[in-house]
C-alpha cells in the first residue's frame, strides 16, 4: 500500500463497560485505513462497552451506564457537582498520574456500591516503569476506581498472566465489562469481553488470528477468571486473505436475546447473539453491522425509541496528527441497518456515519473509542481517549501514542448525540458530573457557533465557464496538458500516478492561487468517475488543498480507499520527531455522485485553523474536525487530482469567501 495510507497497527481496537442484570430503561493518510494484514502481536490496543435486558435464552442485563434513565435525578438544593479539566486523573501507588488510558470503558457498582469502574486498553502506565531489558511495562487491562468520575485511583489489573489459549506473545485488548444480577438473592456476576489480538497457530505462538474471549469474577476489580476459551473464534477474512480484525467486543440485550458487537477495519463489524451463559456465541446467527475498511470501537446505546451505533474512524495512535474520530448512525433495531443523518447506511461503499466526536483545534487530536455513562441527574457523559499533540508520546520512546481520558457531556439535539453542544473536546475547566446521588451538575446545553461563507471573494472565484483557466490559478509541476481540460462549465483533471508525501517520488501536481490574508472559507464541488463500488481503484482522489509546500498542507478530498468511497481530510507536516509519522487524516461525511468539500480557515490565539466540512447537496453541510497548520507566510489554495492513475476529477467551480458564524 502507499506510504500515505499505513496506519499503526499498535493499538487500533476499543474497549467498553457495562451491567448486566435487571431490564434497563434505555440504554491513515490517504485512505488512512491499516493494511490486509493482522496486526502485530502484543501491540497495545483495546475495546468497547454496552449493555441492557435479558431473558434465560441470554445474560440479563441491569440498568447500562449507556442507558438514559433518569432515576435518582437531583432535586432542587440538593448539593452541586464541582469542577474538572480534561484528562481525567488516573492515580497510581506511587503518586504519578497515568500516561495512557486508551479504550477506556466505565461501569457503576452494583447493589450498594456507589464507586465508578474504568478499564482501560493494555498499555503502558509510566515512562519510567521498563523491564530489566528497557522495554516499557504492560499493564494487562488496568482498572480504576472513582467516586466523581474525574478523579481516578489504580487498583490493578485484570489479567496478571495471559489466558493459554490467547498465549504469552499475544495482545488482551478491548475490554467490556458487564454485570448479570444473581437470581433468588445470590450474588452477581461480572463478565470482562476482551480482544486477544492473536492467538497461536499450528506451528507459532502467533499467527492463528484474532479473537474474542471473556473472564468472570465476583467483583468489578476481580479476581477474573477466563473461560478457557474464544467467545468468538479466529475466523479467515471475507478475501480469504489471512483472518479478520475480531477486535473490540460490545455487548448489549434487546428484547430478551444478548448481543455481542466485534470487528475493525480488517473484515468489518458484525454482531452475534450470546448464549445464555455469556461464555460462547452463535456463529448462525452472525450480522454485518458496518462495511470493512470504516470503523472499529463499537458502541451501542438505547435513546428515545432508537439504537445509536457509535464507531471510531482512521488511524488511533498517529502522535500529534493522530485523526482518530467518533461517528454516529441509528436504527429502529440493534441489528441495523444504521443510517446517519443524510440517510446513508454504515454497511453501504459510499460509507454513511455523522461526525460525533472529532478535534476542534485545541490541544487534543485523535478524539476517539468511546463510552457513555449517565450520571446520578440523568445527564449523559462520554468518555473517550485523545492525544495531546504538544506531548503525544512516551519519552524517549518516538511512535509510541499516549492516549489519555478525557470526559465531557453528550447533549441529544433533534434526536441525534452531540459532545457539549457540538463544541467537541474540551481542555478548560468544566462542570463536573454528578456522579453521586443528592448532586446536581452545572453543565446546560447549549449549540456550538458554525462557520459558513459570508461574501464571495470574486477576484479568486470561477465557475469555470470557458475554456481556459483563469489566470489566477497557477500550476506546481504542470501535467500534460492532454490530462486537463475546461469545458461545459467544468475542469475536468485526470487524476496523476503520484501524491505529497516527500521524499516519496513522484510529487503530483498542484493548481493554487493567492489564499486572501485574514479568515476565509474556500469550496468546490468534485465529481469522481470512480464507481460507487469496486476496489481496483485505491486512493484515487480529487479536491481542496490549502498548500504552504509540498511537505506542509492540509488537503480534503473524495477518495477510494479500496472497497470503500469516503471524505478524506489529511495533513502533512515536515519537521517531525524521526521515527515519528508526517502525515495525519480524518474522515468527514459520505461521498455522492458529486460531493461539496469546504475548507474554513480561522487564526486563533496566533495559530491558524482549518476545519473540514462536506455535503451532498450543496445545502447541507456536515461539519468534521479540525487541523491546526504552520503552512508559512505565504499559503496558496487550490485543487488536486491524484493518487493513481485511470479516474477522472471534474471540479463545478472554486469559490473562496469571507467568514460568518451562525449557530
Amino acid at each position: 500500500m502507499r506510504r500515505s495510507t499505513a496506519i499503526t497497527l499498535a493499538a487500533v481496537t476499543c474497549v467498553g463497560a457495562l451491567a448486566l442484570g435487571a431490564p434497563a430503561t434505555a440504554a491513515p493518510p490517504t485512505g488512512g485505513l491499516p493494511a490486509a494484514a493482522p496486526p502485530a502481536a502484543g501491540s497495545p490496543a483495546a475495546g468497547s462497552p454496552a449493555a441492557v435486558p435479558g431473558t434465560a435464552e441470554a445474560p440479563a442485563v441491569a440498568p447500562s451506564v449507556a442507558t438514559t434513565s433518569t432515576a435518582g435525578v437531583a432535586g432542587r438544593g440538593h448539593a452541586r457537582a464541582g469542577t474538572h479539566q480534561n484528562p481525567m486523573a488516573l492515580r497510581l501507588p506511587d503518586g504519578e498520574t497515568a500516561a495512557s488510558c486508551a479504550d477506556p470503558t466505565a461501569i457503576h457498582g452494583a447493589g450498594r456500591d456507589r464507586n465508578w469502574y474504568l478499564y482501560c486498553t493494555t498499555d503502558a502506565l509510566s515512562a519510567t516503569e521498563t523491564t530489566a531489558d528497557g522495554e516499557l511495562v504492560q499493564h494487562s487491562v488496568p482498572t480504576y476506581r472513582s467516586t466523581d468520575l474525574t478523579d481516578w485511583t489504580y487498583v490493578g489489573d485484570a489479567f496478571d498472566t495471559k489466558p493459554a489459549w490467547v498465549g504469552d506473545a499475544n495482545g488482551i485488548w478491548a475490554p467490556d465489562v458487564v454485570y448479570r444480577a444473581g437470581a433468588h438473592g445470590k450474588p452477581g456476576t461480572w463478565f470482562l469481553y476482551y480482544t486477544a489480538s492473536d492467538t497461536p497457530s499450528a506451528n507459532a505462538p502467533t499467527g492463528g488470528g484474532s479473537a474474542i474471549g471473556v473472564a468472570t469474577s465476583s467483583s468489578p476489580t476481580g479476581p477474573w477468571t477466563d473461560s478457557g476459551g474464544p467467545v468468538v473464534a479466529p475466523q479467515t477474512a471475507p478475501n480469504g486473505q489471512g483472518a479478520r480484525w475480531s477486535f473490540d467486543p460490545e455487548v448489549i440485550t434487546d428484547s430478551g436475546r444478548t448481543y455481542l458487537y466485534f470487528g475493525s477495519y480488517f473484515g468489518g463489524v458484525h454482531v452475534r447473539q450470546l448464549t445464555a451463559d455469556g461464555l460462547r456465541s452463535r456463529p448462525d446467527t452472525e450480522r454485518q453491522i458496518a462495511i470493512d475498511n470504516r470503523y472499529e470501537g463499537s458502541y451501542l446505546m438505547r435513546h428515545g425509541g432508537w439504537w445509536y451505533y457509535m464507531g471510531s474512524a482512521t488511524n488511533c495512535c498517529n502522535g500529534s496528527l493522530t485523526g482518530y474520530g467518533v461517528f454516529v448512525a441509528r436504527s429502529k433495531s440493534p441489528l441495523g441497518p444504521f443510517r446517519d443523518r443524510d440517510g446513508v447506511a454504515i454497511t453501504d461503499t459510499r460509507v454513511g456515519g455523522s461526525p460525533l466526536l472529532a478535534q476542534n483545534g485545541n490541544r487534543w487530536v485523535g478524539t476517539g473509542h468511546n463510552t457513555v455513562v449517565t450520571d446520578s441527574a440523568g445527564q449523559d457523559w462520554m468518555i473517550y481517549h485523545a492525544v495531546d499533540r504538544e506531548d503525544p508520546y512516551y519519552a524517549g520512546k518516538t511512535g509510541y501514542t499516549k492516549r489519555p481520558a478525557l470526559i465531557d457531556p453528550l447533549d441529544w439535539v433533534g434526536g441525534w448525540p452531540v459532545v457539549r453542544g457540538g463544541a467537541g473536546p474540551s481542555d478548560s475547566v468544566q462542570p463536573a458530573p454528578a456522579a453521586q446521588p443528592g448532586q446536581r451538575s452545572a453543565h446546560r446545553p447549549r449549540l456550538a457557533r458554525t462557520d459558513v461563507p459570508a461574501r464571495t471573494i470574486r477576484s479568486l472565484s470561477t465557475d469555470f465557464r470557458g475554456d481556459a483557466l483563469p489566470s489566477t490559478l497557477t500550476w506546481t509541476r504542470q501535467p500534460d496538458p492532454s490530462t486537463y481540460r475546461v469545458a461545459d462549465g467544468a475542469f475536468s483533471w485526470q487524476t496523476q500516478d503520484a501524491d505529497l508525501h516527500p521524499p516519496q517520488t513522484p510529487l503530483a501536481s498542484v493548481l493554487t492561487e493567492p489564499a486572501p490574508s485574514g479568515d476565509y472559507v474556500v469550496e468546490t464541488r468534485v465529481r469522481m468517475d470512480t464507481p460507487a463500488t469496486g476496489d481496483s481503484f485505491n486512493y484515487r482522489q480529487g479536491g481542496l488543498v490549502v498548500y504552504g509546500d509540498d511537505g506542509d498542507y492540509v488537503r480534503l478530498v473524495s477518495n477510494a480507499i479500496f472497497n470503500t468511497r469516503q471524505t478524506e481530510f489529511g495533513k502533512q507536516a515536515s519537521g517531525q520527531p524521526e521515527g515519528a509519522p508526517s502525515y495525519g487524516n480524518m474522515v468527514v461525511g459520505p461521498v455522492g455522485d458529486a460531493t461539496t468539500l469546504r475548507i474554513v480557515h480561522r487564526l486563533v490565539d496566533g495559530e491558524h485553523r482549518y476545519t473540514a466540512s462536506t455535503s451532498l447537496d450543496g445545502r447541507h453541510f456536515v461539519r468534521g474536525g479540525t487541523w491546526t497548520a504552520d503552512l508559512g507566510s505565504t499559503p496558496r489554495i487550490g485543487l488536486i487530482s491524484l493518487g493513481g492513475a485511470g479516474s477522472t476529477s471534474s471540479f463545478d467551480h472554486l469559490t473562496v469567501s469571507t467568514v460568518r458564524s451562525v449557530r
